[in-house]
C-alpha cells in the first residue's frame, strides 16, 4: 500500500516549505522532495524603479539577511555608476562595506547556531519538540544561551555603525557609503564593557568552533554518515586564493576537488550559470552549464567555501580551517553535517575581520564615494552567510531598471537540499509504516544545515498549517500527526 508523508512546514528555518516523502507498497521511499510552494515577485516589483533605489528596496526580501542584499544591490549599482566592481571604491567606502558584512556573517552565523541548530545537537534530536528549541537550551545551557544572544548582539551593532540601523539600513550607497566610523563607534568595539566588546567575541567564537569538535568527537558515525553525497561546490575566492566574504573571483570544484570554473569574473556569470525550473516548486534550480542540468547542480555556502578557498587570511581562523581540511585529508567536504563546523570557522573568521577593520585608520576617513562613467548593467555578487549571492540589473535613458535578476543563496542550494533530504528519509523511513516526531525531526535536522532562507527564495507570504500524514492509494489516511 503506497504511502504519502507530508512535513508542512519545515521548522526552525527562515520562511516557509515542506517536504513530500513518497514510499511504495514495501515501505521503500521511491521520491522525496522540499518543496518551495509561495511565490517571489521582487524581481518584478523592482522594474520601473529608479536604479539607485534597489540598496534599500531589494532588502526587503528578508529581515534576517538584509545586509546581504542591501550590499549585493549596492556592489551591482557601483558597476552602473562607474565605480568598478568591488577594486574601485575609496578605501574608506570598501572597509565600511566589508566591516557591516561581516557584522551581518557574525550575528546571522551566531543566530542560527545557537538559536536553531543547538537544540538538536544539545538535547538531542528525539527530545520533546516543546523543548528541543531555544527556550529549552537557555533552561538547559544557559551560559551557551547568553553567548549565542550577546553574539547576536555585537553584531548588530556593527550592522548599526555601518547601516544606520540595525535592520534594512543605508549606508551603502551606489559608488560608495554615507558615513564613516567614529572614535567613539570604534572604541566601543574594541573597548565595550564585556561581554560586548570584539576581543570577548573572538574567544566565544573559538569556543563555539571547540564545542562543535568535542561534539563530533563523541559522535562522528553519526555528524558523519547524517546526510553524504557527492556534490560540485561553488563561491567566490580572493584573487590569490583565499577566502574572501565580501568579494573575488568565481571558483567551482567538483567533489573530488577538480575546477570547474577557474577563477571567472562575476560580471560575466551568465556564461556559466543557468537556471532550471520544475512545476512542483516557486524555488529555481540552478546549475553550471558546462556540465548541464543533471550533474551541473553545486552546493553553495560555508561547506562550499571552505572546500573552495585555499586558505583563510586571519589566524585562528585558518588554524582551524587546517584542522577541518586534515580531516577529509585535503579533499572537498561532502558531509552536510559538517556544514555547522564551516560556519563556526567562519563565525570566527568573522570576528577577526571586525577586529582588523575597526583598528584600520582608513575606516575613520572622509572620502566616501567614487564614480565613473556611468553604464547600463551592473551584476553584484556577494558570500551571503547562506552561500553566494547574484544580483543582476539594467537600466534605460530614464534611469529606470528594465531587468533584474536574483540568485539567492538557498535558491543555488535548492538541489542539495534535495538531495539531503531524499538521503535522510531513504535512510530512516524505508521499512516503516509509522511516522515519529523524531523521524520527522531529523529530515529537517537535513535542511537546517543549509541554514536556508526560504523568505529570500521565494518571498514567503501567507500562513501554512503543520500536518504530517500517511496515507494509502485511495487517499485514506493511515496515520497523522500535527503540532
Amino acid at each position: 500500500m503506497a504511502k504519502k508523508i507530508t512535513i508542512e512546514p519545515v521548522t526552525r528555518v527562515e520562511g516557509h516549505g515542506k517536504v513530500t516523502i513518497h514510499m511504495d507498497d514495501k515501505h521503500n521511499v521511491t521520491q522525496a522532495r522540499l518543496h518551495i510552494v509561495e511565490f517571489r515577485g521582487f524581481e518584478r516589483f523592482v522594474q520601473g524603479r529608479p536604479y539607485w533605489e534597489m540598496p534599500v528596496l531589494v532588502q526587503r526580501l528578508c529581515g534576517i539577511c538584509p545586509v546581504s542584499h542591501h550590499l549585493a544591490a549596492a556592489k551591482a549599482v557601483d558597476v552602473i555608476v562607474g565605480a568598478g566592481t568591488g577594486e574601485g571604491l575609496t578605501p574608506t567606502g570598501e572597509k565600511m562595506r566589508r566591516l557591516m558584512h561581516y557584522g551581518q556573517i557574525f550575528q546571522s552565523h551566531a543566530l542560527h547556531f545557537f538559536h536553531l541548530v543547538s537544540p538538536d545537537l544539545l538535547l538531542g534530536a528525539d527530545a520533546d519538540p516543546a523543548i528541543r528549541n531555544v527556550i529549552g537550551v537557555a533552561l538547559n545551557f544557559k551560559d551557551l544561551a547568553v553567548q549565542g544572544v550577546m553574539m547576536r548582539k555585537f553584531g548588530q551593532e556593527v550592522i548599526l555603525a555601518t547601516a544606520g540601523k540595525k535592520i534594512h539600513g543605508t549606508g551603502a550607497i551606489p559608488g560608495g557609503i554615507n558615513k564613516n566610523l567614529s572614535a567613539e563607534e570604534r572604541d566601543s568595539f574594541l573597548k565595550g564593557a564585556d561581554p560586548l566588546n570584539v576581543d570577548k567575541m573572538i574567544a566565544w567564537a573559538q569556543g563555539a568552533v571547540d564545542l562543535f569538535k568535542d561534539y563530533h568527537s563523541k559522535n562522528s558515525e553519526i555528524i558523519d554518515n547524517f546526510s553524504v553525497f557527492p556534490s560540485n561546490h561553488l563561491s567566490l575566492v580572493r584573487k590569490d586564493g583565499a577566502m574572501d566574504l565580501y568579494h573575488g573571483v568565481l571558483r567551482a570544484v567538483d567533489a573530488d576537488g577538480k575546477k570547474i570554473l577557474n577563477d571567472v569574473d562575476c560580471q560575466d556569470y551568465l556564461k556559466y550559470i543557468g537556471e532550471e525550473v520544475r512545476s512542483w516548486s516557486y524555488m529555481k534550480f540552478p546549475y553550471l552549464k558546462e556540465l548541464g542540468k543533471e550533474k551541473g547542480w553545486y552546493t553553495v555556502g560555508p561547506l562550499a567555501r571552505l572546500n573552495t578557498a585555499d586558505f583563510i587570511p586571519t589566524p585562528l581562523a585558518q588554524k582551524e580551517f587546517e584542522i577541518y581540511k586534515a580531516y577529509t585529508k585535503g579533499k572537498p567536504n561532502n558531509m552536510s553535517m559538517h556544514m555547522h563546523w564551516a560556519r563556526l570557522i567562519e563565525l570566527l573568521h568573522a570576528g577577526e575581520m571586525i577586529k582588523e577593520l575597526v583598528n584600520d585608520p582608513d575606516i575613520m576617513g572622509d572620502n566616501l564615494v567614487t564614480k565613473g562613467t556611468k553604464g547600463r548593467e551592473g551584476v553584484g555578487l556577494i558570500e551571503a552567510p547562506r552561500g553566494t549571492l547574484f544580483h543582476h540589473y539594467k537600466i534605460n535613458d530614464n534611469d529606470q531598471v528594465v531587468m533584474a535578476n536574483l540568485i539567492v543563496s538557498t535558491t543555488n542550494n535548492n538541489e542539495p537540499m534535495n538531495k539531503a533530504v531524499n538521503f535522510v528519509a531513504g535512510k530512516l523511513f524505508t521499512g516503516q509504516s509509522k511516522i515519529t516526531e523524531g523521524m520527522m525531526n531529523r529530515v529537517e535536522m537535513a535542511i537546517r544545515a543549509y541554514d536556508p532562507c526560504l523568505s529570500c527564495a521565494t518571498h514567503a507570504i501567507g500562513k501554512m498549517p503543520l500536518e504530517v500524514s500517511l496515507v494509502d492509494t485511495n487517499e485514506n489516511i493511515i496515520d497523522r500527526m500535527s503540532r
